[in-house]
């Protein structure tokens, strides 16, 4: 059945690390099929399509993007997303589309998942692979992919593998898994611009707390590795970061900061960050998996994190 949205005004952010100009065209064309009428293109980059990079784009933390404003009946916002990401695969940038609103520009609180969202890797892989256990975690890892088991078992089994692993190892994944690119740029202009951060994970606190002091985000929940004598346990410490746990924990801190949810980006890439990224206002789906971006009306596939300064419309002559 098709879906019909009343006539709205509808921004598309487009979204490339040199330039975006080849790309205007068939969006546009993707847009009037859908019922959508540009109404004018502006740029937020120092240009939104040269064909050589301007100084300002030569660096890794500054992209090409234009915002394209539309207005019409949307005829089907599925078939859209569907569209504008093929087409964003295959010219190479990102696109994302929301309606206009007294938000858009007006985003409070930002909220980040951390394995292969804040960071280029996953810790408990890398735990894994000093424990000499990481084909046995791969294997588990897999099986809840496929649902066979759920997140909170296949993690505890997981964990579990850990056992022995001395605590002076893990201590030692701090410097040598990877920011991801972009975000301390990101994390430096949200501050600038008084936003709040916070940083959800189904990870562990000993990471999630560095990366709190690193990045300075105001938040961090995650899951508590059970240390023993100089050795990891096995076990987690308290209640385990899952789907559900990310979402009630969004609702708690935009309680406590007197936040509306339309206020709120939350960024993730995985299966158990969708409960968050759909009660967030803007719901980021960030090098994800192929069922968080098809499930997200935004998306970051090919640039680093600081581009989604664009998507709540901070020009790059702004950023900190």
């Amino acid at each position: 059945m098709t879906q019909t949205i009343q006539e709205s005004i509808w921004v598309i952010t487009l979204l490339g690390r040199t330039g975006v100009q080849h790309a205007l065209a068939p969006v546009a064309a993707i847009l009037k099929a859908q019922g959508l009428l540009v109404d004018r293109i502006e740029a937020l980059s120092g240009s939104h399509g040269p064909s050589e990079p301007s100084p300002s784009q030569t660096s890794s933390s500054a992209y090409a993007c234009a915002e394209l404003h539309t207005h019409g009946e949307l005829r089907d916002e599925r078939e859209m997303r569907a569209a504008l990401l093929t087409l964003g695969d295959e010219r190479g940038v990102d696109v994302a589309f929301q309606r206009e609103s007294e938000f858009r520009r007006d985003r409070r609180l930002f909220i980040f998942d951390m394995d292969s969202t804040l960071i280029q890797g996953e810790v408990i892989d890398e735990l894994a692979k000093m424990a000499g256990v990481a084909d046995r975690v791969v294997a588990i890892t897999a099986l809840a992919m496929r649902g066979e088991i759920e997140f909170q078992e296949s993690f505890r089994r997981r964990v579990a593998l850990l056992a022995g692993l001395p605590e002076a190892r893990i201590y030692e994944l701090l410097e040598r898994i990877p920011l991801m690119e972009g975000a301390e740029r990101l994390f430096r202009t949200l501050k600038k611009l008084g936003a709040r951060t916070a940083i959800l994970s189904g990870g562990f606190t000993f990471f999630g707390g560095y990366l709190k002091e690193k990045l300075g985000a105001d938040y961090v929940f995650a899951n508590e590795l059970d240390l023993a004598d100089g050795f990891v346990t096995g076990e987690v410490k308290g209640r385990i970061v899952d789907g559900l746990r990310k979402a009630e924990l969004l609702v708690e801190i935009t309680g406590l900061e007197g936040i509306p949810l339309e206020q709120v980006v939350a960024v993730g890439d995985g299966a158990n960050d969708l409960p968050m990224l759909r009660l967030a206002g803007m719901g980021v789906a960030f090098h994800a998996k192929p069922i968080v971006r098809a499930s997200s009306a935004h998306s970051v596939t090919h640039l680093g994190l600081d581009a989604l300064l664009y998507l709540v419309g901070v020009p790059d002559w702004e950023w900190a």
